[in-house]
């Protein structure tokens, strides 16, 4: 593993070899400036240590949370099929559901029965399915229950939680990317049923009708006009496999007063060939909300300026950086980003210097990757990367050297 940018080592001393007439003319002069220590060469960065916590499977999705009772975070993946508990810190796997037909691409956590603990939601891409696993009360030893959540969307290639109408409780955001079925080209929200064991699928509400085609990829949540109601942004990558020829943007949607209504779409950039993620963040700290994003299927990561939307390059070059997240990595107090390129096979933080200029810092090679989570593994209180690897066919996280 290496880290680009890193100051250099000093060469030499810190006075040149004296000659002979300099030695007769300054020689108190000289003498003096031997006497001076070298210069101290600047230290290199800690190095990120790589841990695997499973391997053998392409691994699309692999989400942390307390799930064993603790208080270390455990992972939750799902590959070939299975979906699998790994108990922190010895990472025991524990097969949660072993069914071929729902197999995973994305993931998220939440306590759905609001009984104190969290639950697992999977989504499968095609033919579209998002269904819960309830926790049990031993979780390491009783089996977790199935309960559908959603079986009409379709092209399942983003999910995300937030609370979309303000009440308190979370809510789950899904893509719905294929330009077929029920909920064709389009972005849902989906609010958990007043009991969620017995319902037979959750209350859904169709914020972008159509209006996002060209097979939309991920979301990002978050207040972006200021006015108090969080918004949602989405991507497309277009290219080949786009049928409608309609893809190929950023853009994000703003909610109104009652969210359960059609949302405002509001475009970024231009043409955008594979665009993929996009997250709401105040990049250079003017109180503004601005956008990072990437192109997972094509070149580069980015960030757009509010209000204007100006686009700035944070690493134009790196391939298919087809996943994302956004955090403070270094504890100073503004936003970084980080990312795994299936293309470039590089794991990668971007350090943000407060102002919207990023410093590439490459982790590891030859790592691939579908999804990566910022979150603190090792309950030390700075935030760490876990990767679900679909090329290397494995989990592993990456220890933030910080603390």
């Amino acid at each position: 593993m290496k880290t680009i940018h890193q100051p250099s080592r000093s060469q030499g001393r810190s006075c040149f070899p004296w000659s002979a007439s300099i030695l007769l003319i300054s020689t108190t002069l000289c003498l003096s400036c031997s006497s001076e220590p070298d210069p101290v060469a600047p230290a290199e960065k800690p190095q990120w240590q790589k841990h695997q916590i499973h391997s053998g499977f392409p691994t699309l999705t692999a989400i942390a949370g307390e799930f064993s009772g603790d208080s270390l975070p455990d992972v939750i993946s799902n590959s070939d099929g299975k979906t699998r508990l790994f108990v922190a810190p010895d990472w025991k796997e524990i097969i949660l559901d072993d069914n071929a037909e729902r197999d995973c691409i994305h993931s998220e956590v939440m306590d759905v029965d609001d009984d104190g603990d969290l639950d697992w939601i999977g989504a499968r891409y095609q033919p579209g399915l998002i269904f819960w696993l309830e926790q049990p009360t031993n979780p390491l030893s009783e089996p977790w229950t199935y309960h559908l959540v959603d079986d009409q969307v379709d092209g399942i290639h983003g999910l995300l939680t937030g609370d979309v109408d303000l009440d308190g409780k979370l809510d789950l955001l899904a893509t719905s990317a294929q330009p077929k079925g029920p909920v064709a080209d389009s972005l849902v929200w989906l609010r958990v049923p007043e009991d969620p064991r017995s319902a037979p699928h959750w209350d859904r509400h169709v914020f972008a009708a159509g209006d996002a085609p060209g097979l939309s990829h991920y979301l990002g949540f978050g207040d972006v006009n200021g006015d108090g109601r969080p918004d949602a942004a989405s991507a497309a990558k277009g290219g080949p496999s786009d049928s409608t020829g309609l893809g190929n943007w950023f853009a994000w949607w703003e909610a109104p007063e009652d969210p359960t209504q059609p949302w405002t779409k509001h475009r970024l950039g231009g043409d955008e060939p594979g665009a993929t993620n996009i997250h709401p963040a105040d990049v250079n700290g003017d109180g503004k909300t601005d956008f990072i994003a990437s192109r997972g299927h094509a070149k580069g990561v980015l960030w757009f300026e509010a209000p204007e939307w100006k686009m700035h390059d944070i690493n134009p070059t790196i391939q298919e950086a087809h996943s994302l997240t956004v955090a403070d990595l270094d504890a100073d107090g503004d936003l970084d980003a980080a990312t795994c390129a299936f293309g470039s096979k590089q794991v990668a933080w971007f350090e943000n210097n407060g102002s919207g200029q990023f410093e590439t810092h490459i982790l590891d090679e030859n790592q691939e990757a579908y999804d990566i989570r910022a979150v603190d593994l090792d309950a030390d209180t700075d935030l760490d990367l876990l990767i679900a690897g679909r090329g290397s066919k494995n989990v592993v996280w990456y220890q933030n050297p910080l603390k």
